[in-house]
C-alpha cells in the first residue's frame, strides 16, 4: 500500500495480501495500521503503469460482473505489483502498490489529548525506514514531550447509502454552532475507558465548551447528528444528489463499516448449454443474419458453423433465439434483480457422465469402482478435484448492512469508481478438492417429510423476518420477503457441508479458514441438483499438496463420514443447541448449530453460518427430520 500522487506522504506503509484486498480491506475500506489508519482509493487512482501485471482470464465471470457492473468492464486485474522491493526498498518497486489517503483525517496526540484535523498543521509525518513501513507514523510536533505519537481519533460517520464522512467534532461540542470566542478553535479529546460503551469527551480549549461522545451514539443520539453529507471519501467526491438517510457512528476498526461485494467462478470447461451459448456468443456476427433453413447450407459455407459441427440444427436455433433474447432484454445495463447463474455450468460439470479432459486449471478424477458400498445410501458419486483454479472479483462494497449473496438490490452497493470502470479487481487461487453428490431419491423421499414439519415452518417464517429486518431504514417497494428462499434441501446440504469441513479440519490438519464450500442446490430450472464441493481457496502451498483430495479415496471417505455424522448428533452446548429453532421475533436463520458444533470461519461459508440445522441430518430430536437416520 501507497499513499497516494496527490498526498504529500508517497512511501509504502504497509502489505496486504491479493485476497485481504478482495474480503477484507478492499476498495473503500478502512485498513487500521499499526499507528494510524488508511483509507483504499477508488479504481481512478490507481496505477498500473510500472506495475508487472496481466490481465485474469475467466470468461464466465467477466461476462458476470458485465451483466452487473456494466459493459464498461472489459478487464479482471491483479493488484499493482513490482518485483525487487526485497532488493532494494528504496528502488521502483517501492512506488508501485494500492493508494491510500490517512483517514480519518483527525488525530489525537496521545501526550496532551490535542485533537486536531492533518490540515491543521499540528501533525507531523515520518517514515524514514523503508524497509519498516508499519513504523511509519503521524506525531504532534507543538507537544511539551518529544514527537508523541498521534492516533486517528477513531470515530466517524457512515449511512446505509454506503457514505462515509469524518465526525464533525467542532460542531458536535458546540452543539451545532461556531465557537464563541475563536475561528479555529483549538480541541482536545479525552478518552477515560469505561465498560458501559463509549465515555469519550471533547472540550473546547478556547471556550471551555464539552460534551461526551455518548450523546451521539445510539437512536437518541443520531438527533445530535448533521445530516448525512453524501460522502465518498475513497473517490474524493460528494453524491451530488444528497442523501436523506440518518447518519450513524463507527468506530475506525468496527467489522460493519465495510462489506464487500463479490463474485466467483470455477474455471471450468464449458460443455453442453453452456458451450453452445458460448460458441454462438462468440460467431454471433456471421450467425444472426442466417435464418434457420440455411443453416444445413451455413455448415459447408459459413467458416463459423465449423465450430457447431456436434450442435443440430434445433439446438443451434434455441441458443440463437437465448442469445437473441438476452441482447432484446438490454444486458448492457446492470441486473439489479438477481446475480448472474454462475453456478450451473459448475454444476454441469461435475454431474456429468463422462468427465471433461484435464487441463493445468481442472482436473476431476473417479474411482472407477464407484462409492464405496458402505456409502452408498449416503453419496451417489464422488469425485477427487485434482486441480481448481478460482477467480473471485470485487464488484462494489456495502456499509453497515452486509450484501446478500441471492439478492444484489437488497443493499445499497457502492461504487468503485467515479465513472464507470473498465476493469476490476480481481485475484485467482488454485487448489483442490472434493465433490459429492448425493443420491436424488433420497433428498425426494426427505423433502416429502419435512416440508411440512414444524421446524421448516420456523425457519421459513425467520427468513421473511430476516429479510424484513435487513432493510434498516430503507424504502420497500414491491417487497417480498420470501424471495431467495433457499429451500430445505440448502439447509440439509449446506449442514452436511459444514459437518465434513469442521471434521476435516479437526482430523486432517487442514484449518478451517484454509477451505471454502460451493452448495449446489436445486433451483427453479434445475430442482433435482444435490452437491456439495469442499475445496482449498488460499493462495498458499496448504491447499494444493494433495491432502484434501486423498480423503476421498474409500477408506479415508468412511471414516470422515461416519465421524462428522456421529459428532453431529451430540453438542456440549445440549441440549440448548439441540432445542433451538428461530420462533418469533427471532430473525437468526440456523436452528440446531453453534459455534461448537457447526459454525466455520466466515471466509469458509458462503452463507454467513446461516441456513444450518443439525436435526435435518442426523436424529437428534424426530428421526423423520433426519436425512440419515443411520450411520453408515
Amino acid at each position: 500500500m501507497t499513499e497516494t500522487e496527490t498526498s504529500p506522504f508517497k512511501r509504502r506503509v504497509g502489505n496486504v495480501r491479493p485476497s485481504h484486498l478482495m474480503f477484507t480491506s478492499g476498495v473503500g475500506s478502512l485498513v487500521d495500521l499499526p499507528n494510524f489508519s488508511v483509507l483504499i482509493k477508488g479504481l481512478d487512482d490507481w496505477n498500473y503503469q510500472m506495475s508487472d501485471w496481466s490481465p485474469i482470464a475467466e470468461p464466465r465471470l467477466l461476462a458476470a460482473v458485465q451483466a452487473v457492473v456494466g459493459k464498461s468492464v472489459t478487464e479482471l486485474r491483479p493488484a499493482p505489483w513490482m518485483e525487487g522491493l526485497d532488493k532494494n526498498p528504496n528502488g521502483p518497486a517501492s512506488r508501485v502498490g494500492v493508494p491510500v489517503a490517512p483517514f480519518p483525517s483527525w488525530l489525537r496526540c496521545t501526550a496532551c489529548n490535542e485533537l486536531g484535523a492533518l490540515d491543521s498543521g499540528i501533525f507531523e509525518f515520518e517514515n524514514t525506514k523503508p524497509r519498516k513501513p508499519h513504523e511509519a507514523r503521524f506525531f504532534h510536533d507543538k507537544c511539551k514531550r518529544k514527537k508523541p505519537l498521534a492516533v486517528a481519533a477513531r470515530f466517524v460517520l457512515s449511512c446505509t447509502a454506503g457514505h462515509l464522512d469524518e465526525f464533525p467534532y467542532r460542531l458536535f461540542v458546540h452543539r451545532g454552532s461556531d465557537c464563541a470566542k475563536a475561528t479555529h478553535p483549538r480541541l482536545r479529546m479525552d478518552d477515560r475507558g469505561g465498560n458501559l460503551g463509549a465515555n469519550v469527551e471533547i472540550a473546547c480549549v478556547n471556550c471551555g465548551e464539552r460534551r461526551n461522545i455518548r450523546e451521539a451514539m445510539g437512536k437518541r443520539g443520531e438527533e445530535n447528528l448533521p445530516r448525512c453529507r453524501g460522502r465518498h471519501p475513497h473517490l474524493s467526491i460528494f453524491d451530488p444528489q444528497g442523501c436523506d438517510k440518518d447518519p450513524k457512528v463507527l468506530v475506525v476498526g468496527a467489522s460493519n463499516q465495510w462489506f464487500a461485494q463479490t463474485m466467483s467462478a470455477l474455471a471450468v470447461p464449458q460443455s453442453g448449454a453452456s458451450a453452445l451459448d458460448a460458441t454462438v456468443e462468440r460467431h454471433w456476427t456471421a450467425i444472426e443474419p442466417l435464418p434457420t433453413m440455411m443453416y444445413a447450407y451455413a455448415r459447408g459455407n459459413v467458416p463459423a458453423f465449423r465450430d457447431l459441427a456436434q450442435w443440430s440444427d434445433e439446438e443451434i436455433a434455441e441458443a440463437v433465439a437465448r442469445h437473441r433474447a438476452r441482447l432484446d432484454g438490454g444486458q448492457d445495463e446492470p441486473a439489479p434483480d438477481a446475480y448472474p447463474d454462475l453456478r450451473t455450468p459448475e454444476w454441469e460439470v461435475f454431474s456429468a457422465t463422462s468427465l471433461p479432459e484435464e487441463n493445468n486449471d481442472f482436473t476431476l478424477r473417479r474411482d472407477l469402482d464407484g462409492v464405496p458400498a458402505a456409502l452408498t445410501g449416503i453419496y451417489a458419486d464422488v469425485i477427487q478435484a485434482e486441480r481448481l483454479r478460482e477467480v473471485r472479483a470485487l464488484i462494489g462494497f456495502t456499509r453497515l448492512d452486509a450484501p446478500d449473496p441471492e439478492d444484489p438490490g437488497l443493499v445499497t452497493r457502492v461504487r468503485l469508481a467515479r465513472s464507470k470502470p473498465g476493469w476490476v479487481p480481481a485475484s485467482e487461487v488454485r487448489g483442490e478438492g472434493i465433490f459429492l453428490r448425493l443420491p436424488e431419491d433420497l433428498l425426494q423421499a426427505w423433502e416429502l417429510r419435512a416440508e411440512k414439519s414444524e421446524a421448516i415452518r420456523a425457519h421459513r417464517e425467520a427468513y421473511g423476518r430476516y429479510r424484513r429486518n435487513r432493510y434498516s431504514d430503507r424504502i420497500m417497494t414491491d417487497f417480498d420477503p420470501m424471495a431467495h428462499w433457499p429451500g430445505a434441501r440448502f439447509i440439509a446440504l449446506h449442514t452436511l457441508s459444514h459437518l465434513l469441513i469442521r471434521t476435516i479440519s479437526l482430523e486432517c490438519g487442514y484449518s478451517s479458514a484454509s477451505l471454502s464450500e460451493r452448495i449446489y442446490s436445486g433451483t427453479e430450472d434445475n430442482p433435482h441438483r444435490g452437491g456439495i464441493l469442499i475445496y482449498t481457496a488460499v493462495p498458499d502451498a496448504e491447499g494444493t499438496l494433495g491432502g484434501l483430495v486423498s480423503l476421498a479415496e474409500p477408506d479415508q471417505l468412511l471414516r470422515l463420514t461416519r465421524r462428522a455424522l456421529a459428532d453431529a448428533r451430540h453438542c456440549s452446548s445440549d441440549p440448548l443447541c439441540a432445542e433451538r429453532l428461530p420462533h418469533h421475533p427471532a430473525d437468526f436463520l440456523h436452528g440446531a448449530a453453534c459455534h461448537v458444533c457447526l459454525f466455520v470461519s466466515e471466509t469458509t461459508c458462503e452463507r454467513g453460518n446461516r441456513f444450518l440445522d443439525r436435526r435435518f441430518l442426523v436424529p437428534i430430536d424426530d428421526t423423520d427430520l433426519a436425512l440419515y437416520p443411520e450411520l453408515p
